[in-house]
């Protein structure tokens, strides 16, 4: 193991201690499809996604070491719950930039949760611009949804108990937008095994990932995606995250998947899994049944629930 794996698998092993007793363990389950497959489906997770993790160790961590004012983070939905009910645990106000065109189930449930959201004018194109105008204003502290090292080793530990259930996985697959729960997998991975292959998925009309790898410098893509998978709409990883998966070379490969192949996994999750995916929590189902994924025993991180009804509808129309 090198040292890299080594001293961030510890901050992993930390984090997952620290954010035990506001977390689910999730279950990991067998299916039909294949002996050999293995599930973790975060949809079962506090708030319907795997965002919890990394919420509650950054919002933990910055308690332990000076108390914020409030935090502030801008998402398209799951982590925008995830900051929510970890301010509102540790009984500080958090603040959430959302793009307008969000699914309004996410919003309605940040929210309720108590945080301020702020949606008017907010776009993927410009709500950075936007966060930085407002975090000046009210000096709240920001908790990044994917490029903060806390954040990363808190989506860690749910590779962490996939690999505790079924130790003897070959192949982790998890989807990938701005690339936390991808590199806290990958620091998993690694640490578990160091011939694990670890594979990161994304639409292929939102392959700014898939380019990185295969360039091996950070890519953006001009604009927002159009995806079903809304929760991998980001235009770029971040540098920590690329530092994990691609300087480090702990991620092997990036596959994409087809806007067809996601709405076929909806379907496939929804009436043969019996389980509630939203379309970013099928990227990994979507990339092992178009074959898309190495041979060998195989983890799939399935990211969330909080799914457009509508959409899943549509979507089980043609089931």
């Amino acid at each position: 193991m090198s040292d890299f794996v080594a001293e961030h698998f510890a901050a992993v092993r930390a984090a997952a201690d620290r954010i035990k007793p506001h977390i689910r363990r999730t279950p990991v389950l067998t299916t039909e499809l294949d002996p050999h497959l293995r599930l973790k489906p975060e949809c079962f997770q506090v708030t319907g996604s795997f965002k919890p993790r990394g919420a509650f160790n950054a919002v933990l961590s910055l308690m332990d070491r000076e108390r914020p004012r409030g935090v502030i983070a801008v998402s398209s939905g799951n982590h925008a719950q995830a900051v929510a009910l970890a301010a509102r645990t540790v009984g500080i106000p958090a603040l959430i930039l959302i793009p307008e065109d969000a699914n309004p189930a996410k919003v309605a449930a940040t929210r309720a949760l108590g945080a301020e959201v702020i949606q008017e004018g907010i776009t993927f194109a410009n709500r950075e611009a936007r966060l930085r105008e407002v975090m000046a204003e009210n000096k709240y502290t920001l908790v990044h949804p994917f490029d903060d090292w806390d954040v990363i080793h808190g989506q860690g530990s749910a590779a962490m108990e996939l690999l505790t259930d079924a130790p003897d996985l070959e192949v982790l697959a998890a989807p990938v937008g701005g690339g936390g729960l991808l590199s806290g997998t990958a620091i998993a991975g690694r640490a578990h095994s160091a011939s694990m292959r670890v594979i990161g998925v994304e639409p292929e009309q939102a392959d700014d990932a898939y380019r990185t790898w295969k360039s091996g410098t950070i890519q953006s893509l001009a604009e927002s995606p159009k995806t079903l998978a809304d929760g991998v709409r980001t235009t770029a990883i971040g540098a920590r995250n690329f530092e994990v998966m691609f300087a480090n070379r702990l991620v092997d490969a990036i596959v994409t998947v087809s806007e067809e192949q996601i709405g076929e996994a909806v379907r496939i999750a929804w009436t043969r899994l019996r389980l509630a995916l939203e379309p970013t929590g099928c990227l990994p189902l979507a990339a092992y049944l178009a074959g898309k994924l190495p041979p060998g025993r195989t983890g799939l991180l399935l990211s969330g629930g909080n799914a457009n009804f509508g959409t899943v509808a549509k979507l089980l129309e043609h089931s």
